[in-house]
């Protein structure tokens, strides 16, 4: 009778879990979030990340404040490493890279600015990146 109740208990405790992520999940499908996506990102990320997700020139070397430049968001950076839930917390929360020299954000946090559908939104437009990137690079075929 205790075992039932402990699997009781740990059935509805993983449920609860399951649910508060479902409600909580950083991203949707949705169409024509990377329609509005791309306007978000011009807007607020261009200006560092590049207006078609290059990133900034040297990215990979530390500047002379010992940080390093906005990464591309194409197969040649590290972006799509991430998973959906790090990229949202990035985005929401700011972002310092662990290797830069400084203690400030790097990236700065956009929760107060954009609403969580739009953050998601950004992170939709930035999967087309990928996926453009990798069609141009791979020629169309799949990398999986």
């Amino acid at each position: 009778m205790r075992n039932r109740g402990v699997l009781v208990t740990t059935w509805l405790l993983l449920s609860t879990a399951g649910q508060a992520m479902a409600d909580d999940a950083p991203l949707s499908h949705d169409a024509s979030q990377p329609i509005e996506g791309e306007q978000i990102y011009q807007q607020h990320c261009a200006s560092c990340h590049g207006i078609d997700g290059e990133g900034m020139p040297n990215w990979q070397r530390p500047n002379a404040m010992g940080e390093l430049p906005a990464p591309p968001h194409g197969p040649e950076g590290h972006t799509w490493k991430h998973s959906d839930a790090m990229l949202y917390r990035m985005v929401s929360e700011g972002w310092r890279d662990p290797w830069n020299e400084t203690e400030r954000l790097t990236m700065p946090a956009f929760e107060d600015v954009l609403t969580p559908a739009e953050i998601r939104s950004v992170i939709n437009y930035l999967k087309t990146l990928w996926e453009l990137s990798s069609s141009l690079v791979y020629g169309g075929k799949s990398r999986g």
